[in-house]
């Protein structure tokens, strides 16, 4: 219980944090990518503005020298740092300059080839290749300029930027996970603490109890010897039983809460042990005037613990038959579904109970204040799905997310299957497949 607690805490404080990671260096890298879009764009209207765009001077005036550390560079400094080349197109379309003298990366030829593909088409801005483009009208001369500027390093910066963030945030990750694993431990004791009481004491009473129903029991043997049997003392030694079998599965439960009792698992077959559960039941359920509807496949296996799955069978089918009511009618069917055996049992009932669907899987549950006069009921839905939903007075519940019914109806999985129960009332059921 305390492994699954903190592995809970862990999950839960990881997904928070992996969150706002994701959320912190996402907002990063978006403001990242847009100061760097920016600054091309500006680098690129520099040296339109130089080239002809505006009053034609290159390189254009410093207007003061500027000391170590003191703000970002001039125009002068962006146009004599830059990696760009231009071609001009005069009014009839001819190539009338060709300048590739701040670049080394193309040729006068591969440079028109990319201005004649800027210039056949309508876009003013834009990406070939590794180069972002302006084009305009050239207000000197006339004519059209277009002006390439190489990206690579901007995009390297971009891509460096990216890399180093994302490798921050999964060592931070790992940090905080290792931070978290520590911490986890501490931050569940005080719940661990009480769970760990919890089941002490029931430990505790339940031994405590076993003791004082002995004596009753033999007692009760007693008196009869001596005085005869009377159905006061028939009735002592059946709530005895009763006692003791409660007190057992007490027990029972917290030793399973412990683990101190593995699962037996085996291959067994869900059909015949379907067969086998339904035998004892035939008779009260014919007594009842229930009709019972079968669809059981043969051959349907998985691996289980044939004890505990033969107690859920039990269990449900004696759930059934005492809520269905006269005339009623019980469905019990076994699939086999791909890698995956299903059972899923149905029945109708005259009225469904007002009981809170959260608190189905609360053990000893009671649905009211005072004790239920049949003893409680029994939830049990061992799929770990939706929880079983309801149906009509008279008509089968079905699974509907979120609501109480009478039957169980659960995928079974053939390994690695875990039961979950919830009691309303004294009774209880353990299910727990490894």
């Amino acid at each position: 219980m305390t492994k699954a607690l903190q592995k809970k805490f862990v999950v839960t404080a990881m997904a928070a944090i992996t969150s706002l990671l994701l959320l912190l260096l996402g907002a990063i890298n978006v403001v990242n990518s847009v100061l760097v879009s920016g600054e091309i764009e500006r680098t690129l209207e520099i040296i339109w503005q130089s080239e002809g765009g505006g009053d034609g001077l290159f390189p254009p005036p410093d207007p003061a020298p500027r000391g170590p550390g003191e703000g970002p560079k001039n125009a002068h400094d962006t146009v004599l740092s830059s990696n760009y080349f231009l071609v001009r197109y005069d009014q009839e379309g001819a190539v009338a300059k060709v300048d590739v003298s701040r670049t080394s990366a193309v040729t006068e030829e591969e440079a028109q080839e990319l201005a004649a593909q800027v210039y056949a088409g309508e876009r003013e801005e834009g990406q070939v290749s590794r180069f972002r483009y302006l084009r305009r009208e050239a207000p000197q001369g006339g004519g059209v300029m277009v002006v390439f500027l190489d990206t690579s390093e901007e995009v390297f910066s971009y891509i460096r930027v990216l890399l180093l963030s994302a490798a921050a945030g999964l060592g931070c990750w790992g940090l905080m996970l290792v931070f978290v694993i520590l911490l986890s431990r501490r931050a569940i004791r005080p719940i661990a603490e009480n769970i760990e009481r919890q089941k002490q004491f029931v430990t505790n009473a339940g031994h405590e109890i076993k003791t004082p129903l002995a004596i009753i029991q033999s007692n009760t043997e007693a008196m009869e010897l001596y005085l005869g049997e009377s159905k006061w003392s028939r009735n002592i030694k059946e709530q005895t039983r009763r006692l003791s079998g409660l007190m057992q599965d007490l027990l029972t439960l917290a030793r399973m809460d412990e683990g101190a009792v593995p699962a037996q698992k085996a291959a067994l077959s869900l059909s015949g042990l379907a067969e086998q559960a339904l035998e004892p039941f035939l008779q009260p359920m014919e007594a009842q005037g229930i009709t019972l509807e079968r669809d059981i496949q043969p051959e349907v296996s998985l691996t289980a613990d044939p004890a505990q799955l033969e107690q859920l069978l039990s269990l449900l089918l004696d759930n059934a038959v005492k809520y269905t009511g006269p005339g009623g009618r019980i469905c019990l069917s076994v699939k086999q579904e791909g890698k995956r055996a299903r059972l899923c049992l149905e029945n109708t009932c005259p009225q469904l109970p007002t009981v809170p669907p959260e608190k189905l899987f609360d053990l000893f549950y009671r649905g009211g204040r005072r004790p239920h006069p049949e003893g409680g009921r029994l939830w049990h839905w061992p799929g770990g799905g939706p929880l079983p939903g309801p149906g009509k007075p008279g008509q089968p519940a079905r699974p509907v997310p979120s609501a109480p019914s009478h039957p169980v109806c659960g995928a079974i999985p053939q390994l690695n299957t875990q039961g979950r129960t919830a009691a309303c009332g004294p009774s209880f059921f353990l299910l727990s497949f490894g």
